[in-house]
């Protein structure tokens, strides 16, 4: 893990338009997060740590302050460049995996390269070695209503690190999961982290999964307390 950061967040606050008035989600949050440092954010439901993790993932803007990623302020990119950096940089993996059941599982990991362009060839050898990566190789060619919640999440893991970005975001990656696949997706998670230097960010309820990253934060009604 390097001491440079990769985020640094500066008084960053989030509202959203409620039926009689504006409703504070987030509320200037101070945030720096080294490069290749794995950090779970905490809290109860309705604190704003999806909402975090959205905005980390340049899916939404802050209301006030700054947020910057590689040195690069956010807030000044419009929304086609903050397109390209998701595709190019950041992967996710979210509680519900999202895979197209009519595609096989080894076509639902090539996706991201499809989207940024690239020949099918060469994305079905990016899938390839992805699918190598989480262990899920022997299920490549399997449609994906075929496999277990645990393969599925895996599956999910292998898109979000296919195009080998910078940064993985996670939203509750073991809420579905039983507790034993819920402790090798965390580990799995976290051999990525280790192996390949990708920045990792967790929003997570699960105890277990947040105690095997470098640090925790957690959201108290919008405000950003170190744990």
């Amino acid at each position: 893990m390097s001491n440079e950061a990769i985020y640094k967040l500066v008084a960053v606050s989030k509202q959203f338009e409620g039926p009689t008035e504006p409703v504070q989600v987030l509320r200037r949050v101070d945030l720096e997060i080294a490069r290749g440092e794995a950090l779970a954010i905490l809290g109860a439901s309705g604190s704003g740590k999806t909402t975090l993790l959205h905005m980390l993932g340049t899916l939404d803007r802050a209301t006030e302050g700054k947020m910057f990623l590689n040195g690069v302020e956010l807030g000044t990119l419009g929304d086609r460049q903050r397109a390209l950096i998701r595709n190019r940089d950041i992967g996710f993996v979210f509680q519900f995996h999202h895979l197209l059941p009519e595609f096989s599982t080894l076509e639902n990991v090539a996706m991201p390269a499809f989207i940024a362009g690239m020949g099918r060839a060469k994305g079905m050898q990016l899938a390839q070695e992805a699918l190598d990566v989480v262990g899920l190789s022997h299920r490549r060619d399997h449609k994906v209503t075929t496999l277990s919640g645990g393969e599925r999440q895996r599956a999910a893991i292998a898109r979000a690190v296919l195009l080998k970005p910078k940064v993985l975001l996670a939203d509750e990656p073991t809420g579905n999961l039983d507790e034993e696949n819920g402790t090798r997706i965390g580990e799995l998670l976290m051999t990525l982290n280790e192996e390949l230097g990708m920045t990792f960010v967790v929003v997570t309820h699960n105890p277990e999964l947040a105690g095997m990253t470098h640090r925790r934060v957690e959201l108290r009604s919008g405000e950003l307390y170190a744990q």
